[in-house]
């Protein structure tokens, strides 16, 4: 039978007991503060998965670390990628830093600075003797501080920072390993949402670009079928994918009859041009304005003029071309009649110069007539002193046959006059009025001018008054005398505006009206009273 044991060995027991008890109390509270690690990080975890706005997510980082670490002052500093300024701001904070948010801290300076610089996890036991502190007053209340990295790897994307303002109040180096998990929790989920928030702005860029397309497209659409010009779009083999209302209206083919099929409207004849045009427009060249005839549905050929140029796809490859007709029929017919009233025009100028020629032969035979009978008179005065007043009234005669062809003369000239301005004038300005391109106004100008100088002759009464005016200024005095424009003057005289406007000046100049209210057109007229 064993003997009891002593009080020293029951103490000895009772106090081994008692070390066991308390090394399983603080196991089994090592083992719920674990718990409740792990309990926060999994709730934290969930909660971060669906959440994609970026302050959401701060506020669910901030308050899970507030619950880890037992304190209600928690802070993020986040690093902006767009800056590099040396900088990091506070953007979100709870409790004493909910006032701080906003502040900004240089590399290496205070809390946030540091762990920057080292990117490993610090813990100041006291801030406030701390050598790398921020001086600043607003701080004195803080004392145990710790700051966690938000580590990328590469980079340190942030700092997440946690501190008590009660000195009694400490964090060890469990909670620094804690909430280095939930940093690393934290910068996936910021990651994640900053993923997401590329993309929907990916999105939305891409959403606005097809939007622009659209926009641009039925633009392009609007235009090709409001153009009154006649459109048709072939791709690379020929066939017509498009053809707009002017088209269908001008050869009198619907788009059922020419989509998918190739259009063939070509006469026999226009075929080597075609394919001529066609060919160098495979070469990279734009046909512009190439004139040839094409048939319509009902069997007329109408005169036309194509416009052609190439479109490419998305690599750059031809895809097609794009043609524009213009229908030129009626100009054409325009230009055959013109050109036969020019023919007639011609002769009839011949025809009136030769008249004018042969009028100007008698008056000079005439003129001639007349000084022979003035120097026959002035011998007759000296060898017949007793026949003058017989010799003065034989040279009032004369004077007053003189007169009298001056009148006829005149008056043809007038006649002359009268008829270009009644008989050709009214017609040059019809066709001015009609739908000529560049070339043929330029030849009806030339044309109006060379009729100018043509009937410039009869116009004498005019520059005899105009002193010593140049030719030019002589035409350029008679167009303002008709009531023309300075821009008609340049038209007609195939003269720049500025230079009608410098003949207007020599003329105000020689006609001593310069710097005066006088009207040219009204003294110009006056001459003719």
């Amino acid at each position: 039978m064993s003997a009891e044991p002593t009080y020293d060995e029951l103490r000895h027991m009772v106090d081994s007991l008692s070390r066991r008890s308390e090394k399983l109390a603080r196991a089994e509270k090592a083992v719920q503060q674990q718990n409740r690690y792990l309990t926060i990080l999994h709730e934290t975890s969930l909660g971060l998965i669906n959440k994609l706005d970026k302050t959401q997510l701060l506020e669910t980082i901030l308050k899970s670390a507030s619950a880890l670490a037992r304190t209600d002052h928690v802070f993020i500093y986040l690093k902006d990628k767009k800056s590099d300024d040396g900088h990091i701001r506070i953007c979100q904070g709870t409790g004493f830093f909910k006032q701080q948010v906003g502040r900004r801290t240089r590399f290496g300076e205070g809390i946030g600075g540091t762990v920057w610089q080292t990117g490993r996890p610090i813990l100041i036991n006291d801030y406030e003797t701390w050598e790398n502190r921020i001086p600043d007053p607003d701080l004195n209340d803080l004392h145990c501080v710790m700051g966690i990295p938000l580590d990328a790897g590469q980079s340190i994307r942030g700092i997440m920072g946690l501190a008590h303002i009660k000195p009694e109040k400490r964090f060890d180096q469990d909670d620094v390993m804690i909430l280095s998990r939930l940093a690393t929790l934290a910068l996936l989920a910021l990651e994640k949402a900053e993923l997401y928030a590329n993309a929907r702005r990916e999105l939305e860029e891409r959403r606005k670009a097809e939007a622009l397309i659209r926009e641009s497209e039925q633009r392009y659409l609007n235009l090709l079928e409001s153009s009154p010009d006649p459109i048709v779009v072939y791709n690379m083999e020929g066939v017509a994918t498009y053809v707009n209302p002017a088209f269908e209206q001008t050869f009198g083919l619907t788009r059922d009859e020419l989509l998918g099929k190739h259009v063939d409207f070509v006469p026999p004849e226009a075929w080597p041009e075609t394919k001529a045009a066609i060919d160098a427009m495979l070469n990279g060249k734009k046909i512009n304005l190439f004139e040839t005839r094409r048939f319509t549905k009902d069997g007329r050929l109408l005169d036309v003029q194509i416009s052609s140029t190439l479109y490419l796809d998305q690599s750059g490859k031809p895809s097609g071309n794009i043609v524009t007709l213009r229908d030129i029929s009626s100009r054409k017919i325009a230009e055959r009649v013109l050109y036969n009233y020019q023919n007639q025009l011609e002769e009839l100028v011949e025809e009136r110069t030769g008249e004018l020629g042969r009028a100007n032969s008698k008056l000079g035979i005439e003129i001639e007539e007349r000084k022979r009978a003035e120097k026959a008179l002035r011998q007759r005065e000296k060898e017949q002193q007793a026949q003058a007043q017989h010799l003065e009234e034989v040279n009032t005669a004369l004077k007053v046959l003189i007169k009298q062809r001056e009148i006829d003369k005149t008056e043809l000239q007038e006649n002359v006059l009268s008829n270009v301005k009644e008989l050709v004038t009214p017609y040059l300005n019809k066709i001015k009025k009609a739908r000529l391109g560049t070339r043929h106004l330029t030849m009806l100008s030339i044309l109006e001018s060379n009729l100018d100088n043509i009937v410039s002759p009869f116009i004498n009464k005019l520059s005899t008054k105009y002193f010593n005016f140049t030719p030019t200024e002589i035409k350029v005095a008679n167009l303002i005398k008709e009531g023309h424009t300075n821009k008609e003057i340049a038209e007609v005289l195939l003269i720049s505006k500025n230079t009608v406007l410098f003949h207007r000046h020599n003329i105000r100049t020689k006609l001593k009206i310069k710097n005066t209210r006088t009207n040219l057109r009204s003294r110009l007229l006056s001459f003719d009273q």
